[in-house]
């Protein structure tokens, strides 16, 4: 999958080919996108409407309630693999996702402390960290300043999830921007995403998918650079300069990751 994953809510079927068509993949939404008086509809929806399982993602709700029991029955119906557990918070929480993929989303404090523990599940693929849930579970009103920037405890969670992800060479998947019209604000969080690790970010409007697909593809002056510096350390051994800069195997590693991200071949 790609680095847009855009939410659709389940029992919006008529959004469901769209969705797929902008983003690089869809998380097809059973939990907050839907009403409780509609979540009976959605999950039929699931099945009269199939889409690509490659690309599809399903959230089902949190474990030990109804509606997670609910979901499960209608999702062995359908061809889908992969699924996003709603406020996981234990290995508990999967027990009935073993023949899944699993991204486990830790978007309360105790799932947030729980990231280790969670990525090192086999078939958790991939983690995702939620700013709202993780506020609201501590009694809070807002994960973000009045500035538009995340307050200390989203951000000590956005970096506990990433490394805790990055821990077990598992997915990370950065929380939704939620003021769909500021698309350079999302565009900047999104860079700072890729930049810091993360494998994904995940979207609520077909607009972000576009900004958060740039954000990830390097420029083509960092694929030149990160191509130049790795042919110049062909012919050096150890730590050497390279345009007034010291380099060293970090540096190496990150222009090798810049010209994954880009889609080109690797220089040895």
């Amino acid at each position: 999958m790609g680095p847009a994953l855009l939410f659709c809510p389940a029992d919006r079927p008529d959004r469901y080919a769209k969705a797929l068509e902008r983003a690089d993949a869809v998380i097809l939404d059973l939990e907050d996108a839907v009403a409780p008086a509609d979540k009976d509809d959605a999950r039929q929806a699931l099945l009269a409407r199939p889409l690509d399982p490659e690309r599809t993602i399903v959230r089902v709700n949190p474990a030990g309630t109804a509606d997670h029991t609910a979901d499960l029955e209608v999702l062995r119906r359908t061809g889908y693999r992969t699924v996003m557990l709603a406020k996981a918070e234990s290995e508990r929480d999967l027990a009935g996702l073993g023949g899944y993929q699993v991204l486990a989303l830790c978007e309360t404090a105790r799932g947030v402390l729980a990231a280790g523990d969670l990525a090192a599940l086999v078939n958790v693929v991939g983690l995702m960290w939620g700013a709202e849930d993780l506020v609201a579970s501590l009694g809070g009103t807002s994960s973000r300043t009045a500035e538009g920037s995340y307050r200390d405890i989203a951000r000590h969670a956005r970096s506990q999830v990433l490394l805790a992800a990055g821990t077990r060479h598992k997915a990370a998947i950065d929380s939704v921007y939620l003021d769909i019209a500021d698309l350079a604000g999302l565009a900047a969080e999104a860079e700072d995403a890729a930049a810091s690790g993360f494998s994904a970010k995940a979207a609520i409007h077909p607009s972000q998918a576009g900004p958060i697909r740039r954000a990830f593809r390097p420029t083509e002056e960092e694929t030149a650079y990160a191509e130049d510096l790795l042919e110049a350390a062909r012919g050096e051994a150890g730590v050497f300069s390279f345009r007034g800069r010291m380099v060293d195997a970090p540096l190496l590693r990150h222009a090798r990751q810049t010209l994954r991200r880009a889609g080109r071949p690797l220089i040895e």
